[in-house]
């Protein structure tokens, strides 16, 4: 059996490789497993083995999920996507892995846009005013209407003529301007604050393009992140997305109850929320110290290249001839 076992899930997605690169420079003895819905992803190169999943909310999922646990004795399964989050947490007295997850009860209220905005409300935390279709009137005059779950910019529109055309899959949001910051905070398996790190950012196709370091709304969004966690059921990696506007009044838009896709990022500017995780539920230490740096950060494109290879089935581990460039 392998030792230090770890699955990381969603190896096709951003969240996944910034969780693999962030493993691979902690320079530990670590077995690293790659799951996702694809058999050939980026990711593959920097698995030790990869393996295709069903998607989460399938039945076959779980089912496939412990037999890769108990072929290779894994401890630690470390989700990368919303519904991963959900459904591993709440199957995990059948996985013989701990998984770094909130409790699913919470998790599932993240999943969803609408009734993240009811759990803030009902303990008055702050979060942008939000309402079903069917039960909006015109109430602001600028609004965004996005999908209730999923992730990404995908399905938004601004301003619709007929914001009551969409069904109760989506949800209508006041429409806030301003400085677009994205803030990861982790907390420890006793319910503690560890640290928070926010960055302003600029997005291409809902994703994070641009980024620096702000420190001066870490007060404020502190006394957000406590009272969330007093509700009980969080750990681990999260993320708040929010809007600053022109009186430094911060609304949060979004909650993402999982690691977030800047951690390769943060990693390298001191907050360490991937080693984090590791140390607690891997090896049962105490998480370091956060000392964060400020910083700017841009991405880039660049390629995994398999020399003469011919068939992409076969090329599911780091041992598979390769060039990054």
């Amino acid at each position: 059996m392998e030792k230090n076992a770890v699955i990381v899930t969603g190896t096709g997605g951003n969240v996944g490789q910034g969780v693999l690169r962030n493993i691979q420079d902690l320079n530990l003895d670590i077995y690293l497993i790659g799951t996702d819905i694809a058999s050939f992803t980026a990711g593959n190169y920097l698995c030790a083995i990869t393996y295709q999943v069903p998607y989460s909310y399938e039945e076959a999922y779980i089912d496939k999920i412990i037999e890769i646990v108990n072929k290779h004795n894994v401890k630690l399964i470390i989700p990368t996507t919303d519904y991963e989050v959900y459904f591993l947490s709440l199957h995990k007295n059948r996985i013989k892995a701990t998984i770094a997850a909130s409790d699913a009860g919470i998790a599932k209220k993240y999943l969803d846009k609408y009734q993240t905005f009811l759990h803030h409300q009902g303990l008055q935390i702050p979060f942008a005013k939000s309402w079903l279709p069917s039960e909006y009137n015109n109430e602001e005059i600028e609004i965004i209407v996005k999908p209730r779950e999923g992730r990404g910019s995908r399905g938004i529109v601004l301003n619709p003529e007929n914001p009551k055309s969409f069904s109760d899959d989506y949800l209508i949001q006041a429409l806030h301007k301003g400085k677009e910051i994205t803030t990861a905070f982790y907390i420890k398996k006793d319910g503690s604050l560890h640290g928070l790190f926010s960055m302003e950012r600029e997005l291409t196709n809902g994703a994070t393009s641009k980024s620096k370091t702000v420190k001066e709304y870490d007060e404020k969004l502190k006394i957000i992140i406590l009272k969330m966690i007093s509700a009980k059921g969080l750990r681990g990696s999260l993320n708040i997305q929010s809007i600053v506007d022109e009186n430094n009044i911060i609304t949060p838009f979004e909650i993402n109850c999982r690691i977030s896709g800047t951690n390769s990022i943060r990693h390298n500017l001191g907050f360490q929320d991937v080693k984090y995780t590791i140390q607690e539920y891997l090896f049962n230490q105490e998480p370091d110290e956060v000392k964060t740096i400020e910083g700017v950060a841009i991405r880039l494109l660049y390629d995994i290249i398999y020399p003469n290879a011919t068939d992409e089935k076969e090329l599911n581990n780091k041992s598979s001839k390769h060039k990054v460039y």
